[in-house]
């Protein structure tokens, strides 16, 4: 469009009006630093390992005052790599000024924060300045990978040029490991807020978010590994008195850039729902300290009733709305009973019928079953509720998973379907998506993940011996030779034969290109 080529010929005036050389620095990576020790060697090894040439990014390391041991530690790395810039800072005791004193003094066209124990992938540079640049996107949302952590999956199933607020799943990930267009980030004085605030990310991300014109989401390229740190503040209890008022803060932006309506109540919904209501669910509720429970409540309570209407609660999962309507009421009592009947909640998932396709998919009929649902006894509104659960399914789906030697850490989506009201779901699993090209595992768990009336299930796959004997042998384009198998649990696993079959998982994998390229030209 001319006016994405207005905005690319802008960008580009823009960098060549600061001179030459900063013309050609495309990205400068703001990394805030406080004693990282070698823990920040993997980062330089993937930055040195980028494939953006590294005249052409700058590396900004911002240390918090971290002291004489860290300095000389950032100044060797810094001797060695011409790139590299250290900036000492006095001590703020949070990542904000360290990121704001890095948009300051940044010379590439974007700035891309990333954490100290974190690391990009090699293509991660080069790849997010060329779609900002094709798209002229003021923010680009690069693809997450967790390590020892989960991250939401929706945000990252497809490339999004131009993503919206209320359309896209934007507010998935609202962590500051993204790519800003730095004049962008000084003409609106986006910043972060300086020393210790929670929910500072949320902060900084959704006033950049309104004022863009334009998001794009870079889901076809892994971009940054993130990785779960113990001790983080993010996996801390929070002190109520303190965090929630900074949730307030976030509520304030979102509030003032929008009227009220659909799109305010959308939003407003994810913090309700992330921030409070997952807080009073299931394992969490149950675990806290008597005192510390009424600390929470005492806190959220007026919170939930002064910032949060019906049109918000309207739109929650079936377990929400009946934990928010809990505490509006003011019943703290049954808050509690309904976590702890949460935390006892348990399925099983039983194939009833499997078959082949000649494509090679293997097609199941899946029965999922609530522990004890047939004898389930409760207090009366829990036995409603029960009711509601296995009778009224709200948008009931699940998915089947393969997992590599018990580590949910493997786990790859390799099926999803819906579940009806007798709680049948049909599936297809391909097996070449559960065993990567590159692979050599003979076996993976097959694991159901399911939304069960909102609630998160994990449930055990079984089948009985019989059922997977008159399973036939799979047909040639499900690659090598392939069968369901049961452990002596009882659980079931797809198990390959290896290492013969090359071939023929070659011919699986050349039929699929062959099919998905069809499905793009129709």
């Amino acid at each position: 469009m001319a006016t994405d080529h207005r905005v690319r010929e802008a960008h580009a005036t823009e960098a060549a009006a600061r001179g030459s050389d900063d013309a050609d620095v495309r990205v400068t990576v703001v990394v805030p630093v406080w004693r990282p020790g070698e823990a920040i060697d993997p980062l330089i090894a993937s930055l040195d390992a980028q494939t953006l040439s590294a005249d052409r990014f700058e590396l900004l390391l911002c240390d918090d005052g971290s002291g004489t041991e860290t300095e000389e530690r950032l100044r060797a790395i810094a001797d060695a790599r011409p790139n590299v810039r250290v900036l000492a800072l006095p001590h703020s005791g949070w990542p904000g000024t360290p990121r704001n004193r890095g948009v300051e003094e940044a010379r590439g066209r974007y700035v891309q924060f990333v954490d100290q124990d974190d690391h990009l992938f090699p293509e991660a540079l080069e790849r997010l300045v060329d779609y900002a640049d094709e798209h002229g996107a003021d923010v680009v949302v690069g693809k997450e990978v967790g390590v020892g952590r989960d991250i939401p999956g929706r945000i990252f199933r497809r490339d999004v040029p131009d993503a919206r607020l209320g359309r896209d799943p934007l507010l998935q990930m609202l962590t500051p490991h993204k790519m800003f267009r730095t004049a962008f980030l000084r003409e609106h004085g986006i910043r972060f807020p300086d020393g210790k605030v929670r929910l500072e990310d949320h902060l900084f991300v959704m006033q950049a978010y309104f004022a863009a014109r334009r998001i794009s989401i870079l889901a076809s390229t892994p971009c940054y590994a993130w990785l779960r740190q113990p001790g983080s503040a993010s996996s801390s209890r929070i002190d109520p008195e303190s965090y929630f008022p900074h949730l307030e803060t976030v509520l304030d932006v979102v509030e003032a850039n929008t009227e009220p309506g659909e799109l305010r109540d959308g939003l407003l919904r994810h913090w309700l729902r992330g921030k409070i209501l997952q807080r009073l669910s299931g394992r969490q509720m149950t675990r806290y300290p008597d005192e510390y429970r009424e600390r929470l409540l005492d806190v959220v309570t007026p919170l939930v009733e002064r910032r949060f209407g019906p049109g918000v609660d309207a739109g929650l999962a079936y377990p929400h709305r009946l934990r928010v309507a809990l505490l509006r009421e003011g019943r703290r009592d049954d808050l509690l009973t309904l976590a702890r009947f949460e935390q006892s909640i348990g399925a099983a998932a039983t194939i009833e019928r499997a078959t082949w396709s000649r494509g090679g998919g293997l097609a199941l009929r899946l029965r999922l079953r609530l522990d004890g649902e047939e004898t389930w006894t409760g207090p009366a509104w829990l036995d409603a509720l029960h009711a509601r659960v296995t009778s009224e399914p709200v948008d009931d789906r699940l998915e089947i998973l393969a997992r590599h030697d018990d580590d949910p850490a493997t786990d790859v989506r390799i099926a999803s379907g819906r579940i009806d009201g007798a709680g049948v779901a049909q599936v297809a699993i391909d097996p070449l998506r559960a065993f990567a090209a590159d692979d050599e595992a003979r076996r993976v768990a097959l694991v159901v993940r399911a939304q069960r009336a909102g609630w998160p299930l994990e449930a055990t796959l079984g089948a009985s011996a019989a059922l997977l004997a008159a399973v036939p042998a799979s047909p040639l384009l499900a690659g090598r030779a392939v069968r369901l198998e049961q452990d002596d649990a009882g659980h079931v696993a797809l198990r390959r034969r290896w290492p013969e079959g090359r071939m023929r998982d070659a011919a699986g994998r050349a039929a699929r290109r062959v099919r998905r390229r069809l499905r793009r030209r129709a």
